[in-house]
């Protein structure tokens, strides 16, 4: 198929204001994923779209497995509070209150 350019599971896009961290969401419109390494904004870096990832998490939350994850850019972490933050996944595994990350599977959910 001529018109194939890649699977998909890793984009390269220019960071955006501010540069990005590794490990990081990154957020650019729709797109979302995380950082395979630190850049600064406007030089080259890779977004994995897919795949577990350990994210950070406000520590006193408890996280179900299948709970939506909420990215809050103002504090830098996952929730589950949809005003004002980010769908980006779904959780994989508990994470219990307290604790500092719970495990999600980035991408659209099923409801």
């Amino acid at each position: 198929m001529k018109n194939f350019v890649q699977p998909g599971k890793s984009i390269d896009v220019a960071a955006p204001a501010g540069g990005v961290i590794s490990g990081n969401i990154v957020i650019i419109g729709s797109l979302i994923g995380v950082a395979a390494a630190t850049a600064a904004q406007g030089e080259s870096v890779a977004l994995s779209t897919e795949g577990v990832f350990d994210l950070a998490k406000v520590s006193a939350l408890a996280i179900s497995v299948g709970d939506k994850v909420y990215w809050d850019a103002a504090a830098k972490n996952v929730n589950k509070t949809a005003s004002g933050n980010t769908l980006v996944g779904i959780a994989v595994a508990d994470a219990a209150n307290p604790s500092a990350t719970v495990k999600i599977k980035l991408g659209a959910t099923t409801v």
